[in-house]
Order: C-alpha cells, then sequence, then structure tokens
C-alpha cells in the first residue's frame, strides 16, 4: 500500500460514522415501542377507570334482578355507562317537552330560592350551560400577556367580555376577559380582565394551548400559519417530484 492509499484510508477511516452497537439498536427497539404502546395503554387505562367509576356508581342503584351479572358468569363492564347514557338521553327528551320542561323550571325555582345551595347550583348551572352550549360562546381566542413579570409572557384564555356593570367600572379602555391556566394542571389558575391593547392574541385553537400547557411547552403548536405554509410545500413539491420521475423514466 502507497502513502496516498494510507493516507485516504486514513481520513476515510476518521470521517466514518460509528454504527450502532447491540446494546444501543435494543435500546432503540425498546423507546420505539414504548412510545407506540405507551399512549395507548394510558389511554386503555384512563377509559378502563372511568367506566369503572362509573359502574360503580350506578350498580348499588340497580335491583339485583335486573344486572347482567345475576344471570351471567362474568361481570360485564359499562352497563352502568349504558344506564347513564339513557337516563340522560330521555331526561333530555322529556325536557324537551312541555310537562318537562315545566318540572324543570319548578326544580329549577326550588333549588334557586334555597339560602345556601342557590349560589351553589346557578354558579355551576351557568358554567354547564357555558361550556356545552353549541354556541362556541367558551374560550373562543388564545393570547398572551405579559405576566408575571415584564418579558415573562404567559398563555390565557380569551372568554366572554366584561358585563356591562363590570365595563362602567372599568379603566376608560376596551377590555376582555382572560383566564390564565395553571401548567400542568390546566383546571386551576387565574381570571382577571385586563386591556385588549396588552393582549398579543394568538392563531393557535384552544385545544392546541391546552396541549402547550399541559405539556409544559414540550408539545409546540404548529398554528395554522405553520400549517399553511408546510401545505403550499407540498403542493410545490408534487410537480417537482413528478417531473423528476418522468425524467428518471427511461
Amino acid at each position: 500500500m502507497t502513502d496516498i492509499d494510507r493516507t485516504g484510508a486514513g481520513a476515510n477511516a476518521g470521517t466514518a460514522k460509528p454504527t450502532t452497537g447491540f446494546a444501543g439498536r435494543i435500546r432503540n427497539y425498546f423507546l420505539t415501542g414504548f412510545v407506540v404502546a405507551g399512549p395507548v395503554a394510558v389511554t386503555a387505562y384512563l377509559i378502563w377507570w372511568f367506566v369503572t367509576w362509573v359502574d360503580n356508581l350506578v350498580r348499588p342503584l340497580i335491583p339485583q334482578g335486573y344486572r347482567p351479572e345475576t344471570y351471567l358468569p362474568v361481570n360485564i363492564p359499562g352497563f352502568g355507562l349504558i344506564i347513564v347514557f339513557v337516563v340522560l338521553t330521555l331526561l333530555g327528551f322529556l325536557t324537551a317537552n312541555f310537562v318537562g320542561n315545566r318540572l324543570v323550571n319548578l326544580g329549577d325555582d326550588l333549588l334557586g330560592h334555597m339560602p345556601v345551595v342557590r349560589p351553589i347550583y346557578r354558579t355551576i348551572k351557568q358554567i354547564f350551560q357555558t361550556l356545552f352550549s353549541s354556541s362556541d360562546s367558551s374560550f373562543r381566542q388564545v393570547g398572551l400577556v405579559e405576566f408575571p413579570a415584564p418579558g415573562m409572557w404567559s398563555v390565557v384564555f380569551l372568554t366572554q367580555p366584561p358585563s356591562p356593570e363590570v365595563a362602567a367600572r372599568l379603566p376608560q379602555s376596551e377590555h376582555v376577559s382572560a383566564f390564565l391556566p395553571c401548567t400542568p394542571n390546566p383546571t386551576t389558575g387565574y381570571f382577571f380582565y385586563i386591556p385588549a391593547d396588552q393582549v398579543v392574541e394568538l392563531p393557535i385553537s384552544a385545544d392546541e394551548a391546552a396541549k402547550l400547557i399541559m405539556s409544559a411547552g414540550l408539545i409546540q403548536p404548529q398554528g395554522q400559519a405553520a400549517l399553511a405554509a408546510m401545505a403550499e410545500a407540498a403542493k410545490l413539491a408534487i410537480p417537482t417530484l413528478a417531473t423528476q420521475a418522468s425524467g428518471a423514466a427511461p
């Protein structure tokens, strides 16, 4: 072997990429399997926990003779969830009728006149009506506010504008209602009114913002602009790939 050959071989050896050993490949395979199976296992566990929790609440209310395990050798999970679904659907059907609506209004008035129960019931009822209404009036916009110190920005959900009674007592500027959730539990946080010009609106959905908050920034939202740019790049790449394929064809 000449000096040139030895020099070339040494240069190639210096630039060669290290190969992954057997232990490294086993680790990569394990992590890949864990990433694939982990979310499925956690999702299945949460569904099983919810179904079992509902069954445990409903089963004592069902007479022994009407339970499936009385006639079957195994316990059927989800029977309580089916009962809850049927009862709630039937309740909604009766409420939509005239007689059912009158009974609901009667019960609402009865709870509304109880001194201790009244504020709790009305607050919870209003929250449920806002969250599950079809008007899409809750958490319509996501924004950034400078909190808790100058130069530090936090993600907030913009809810309903302040009522006329509250807006009349705020400084003479347009305010918005903002909810600042905590990480990793977004059900707790801070609610405040803030001037609209101090909020930086984000072009992301409430679901993307919730993922960002619960993951402590690990799951970054791409946003509508990034998705549109990716889609446009994909459209531009399709003719190029077709041209390359036709040119490579014999």
